[in-house]
């Protein structure tokens, strides 16, 4: 078993690291599922501001993997996120080198849709590459792709944690005004999309600089080898050193994809099929699809004691479920009574009924009442509310099946002073019966005061 951080978070196996921190696979104990947990590695104030603006940054979106949760323990912090296991960018390329166009194109499709969620927020992510750029392991079906690593994103207006003359991403992926000291802005991030669209489509990290430095000398370059034109209009577009020339939003961007992938040929059989899948591995000894295995994890059914036959789990709302009652055991059979044999007549005797009366025959005898289950004495309080007789150990019940109803025998208990004398029992004072003084007095004064009323009444008539 892994080590439980905040009683919540049980941290399995890590599975990335970043600049300021590990990724772990971890077990949610409350959700009861597996997240991400990005777990921060330093404490100087700096990074820890970093994080804590991560951390604070909400945006629900399926293209987006943004941050969910977060929890303190003793010196170390953590936030959590969705658990994606189909790898990067980075990855699905190095796998397979240039990806098809179409491909490519559903790709910066779904990039730009979670791009454009992210800039409504009034949020600059300052770091897309393919690296940041998770998928899940959808085999071969559609790509589900998930803009990750919020780490120095930042809001339009924010004051920056970093010098003027300092840039804060990853060298290759700079927009050039970045490198210029302008503040961030969101034709940067579509700049970096058009680095990430370039690096798909060749299966090679494109040189940035290379690329600004013909935009100024020669304009616009030519269409890479093996890129289709109406693609490549679009990613020229996005790579335009000037921040004006560029696509000015993430939906216009978007639009421009859509329309590219309606002009770029059919795809042919010869085309390889792109898979993507777990990148993440088995889960470690000890836990499951459902959870740590062992006394932490649900029962798959319901716990049954092998001594009692009883069972009880636990409901989502922390009370116990009792297990149903057992059946009742019937009656153990009685072995029927043989009957009497009637002895035969002597020699010279008179047989039954021929002039002398035969003898009565012996009754059978009553079979004994056993009980199933010790009989429990109830309380003084609760037996006179119990309906029926209390049954008694060794006697059949009244009214039991398959036995004669004897009649009840009522015995009249005399309450005279004599009688209490005669059976050493106190005498009490005897009472008339009727209402107490205080309920009679103002009964009677209302009934005089209706029948004064009444009277009253007629003769006004």
């Amino acid at each position: 078993m892994g080590e439980i951080f905040a009683g919540r978070y049980e941290l399995i196996d890590p599975i990335g690291r970043g600049g300021v921190g590990a990724v772990w696979r971890a077990w949610d104990h409350r959700r009861r599922r597996y997240v991400a947990a990005k777990v921060l590695q330093q404490s100087d104030a700096h990074t820890l501001l970093r994080f804590v603006r991560e951390q604070a940054l909400r945006i629900d979106h399926p293209h987006v993997l943004a941050p969910a949760s977060w929890a303190a323990d003793d010196d170390k912090v953590l936030f959590t996120m969705d658990l994606v296991n189909g790898g990067s960018l980075a990855h699905l390329t190095g796998d397979y080198g240039p990806l098809p166009p179409r491909f490519v194109c559903t790709l910066l499709d779904q990039l730009l849709a979670g791009l454009t969620a992210v800039h409504a927020e009034g949020v600059v992510h300052r770091d897309i590459k393919p690296a940041n750029i998770l998928l899940e392991a959808t085999g071969t079906g559609r790509p589900h792709l998930r803009l990750s690593d919020f780490g120095i994103a930042m809001r339009k207006g924010e004051p920056r944690l970093t010098e003027t003359n300092y840039v804060v991403g990853t060298p290759g992926y700079f927009a050039p005004e970045q490198m210029l000291g302008a503040e961030p802005d969101f034709p940067a991030d579509l700049f970096a999309v058009g680095l990430v669209g370039l690096y798909l489509i060749t299966g090679t990290k494109p040189d940035s600089e290379a690329l600004i430095r013909h935009f100024a000398e020669h304009g616009i370059p030519n269409a890479p080898e093996d890129v289709p034109e109406p693609l490549w209009q679009v990613l020229a577009s996005l790579l335009h050193p000037d921040p004006e020339s560029r696509f000015r939003t993430a939906t216009g961007a978007r639009k421009a994809v859509l329309a590219a992938a309606e002009m770029l040929p059919d795809a042919t059989i010869e085309e390889e099929i792109v898979e993507v899948f777990d990148h993440i591995g088995p889960l470690p000894k000890g836990f499951g699809p459902n959870g740590p295995l062992g006394a932490g994890s649900p029962p798959a059914g319901p716990s049954t004691d092998a001594g009692t036959g009883s069972s009880a789990s636990m409901s989502e709302t922390g009370s116990f479920q009792l297990a149903p009652p057992e059946p009742s055991t019937p009656l153990p059979q009685q072995p029927s009574t043989p009957p009497t044999p009637t002895p035969a007549p002597l020699p010279g005797s008179t047989p039954p009924g021929h002039g002398v009366p035969a003898a009565p025959a012996t009754p059978p005898p009553v079979p004994s009442y056993e009980p199933t289950a010790a009989v429990r004495q109830d309380s003084g309080g609760t037996r006179p509310y119990t309906a029926g007789p209390h049954p008694v150990p060794g006697q059949p019940p009244v009214g039991a099946p398959g036995l004669p109803v004897q009649p009840a025998v009522v015995t009249p208990v005399d309450h005279t002073p004599a009688a209490h004398a005669a059976a050493g029992r106190p005498v009490a004072p005897y009472k008339k019966p009727g209402p107490p003084p205080k309920v009679a007095v103002p009964v009677l004064i209302v009934a005089l005061l209706c029948i004064a009323v009444g009277v009253w009444a007629l003769t006004a008539a």
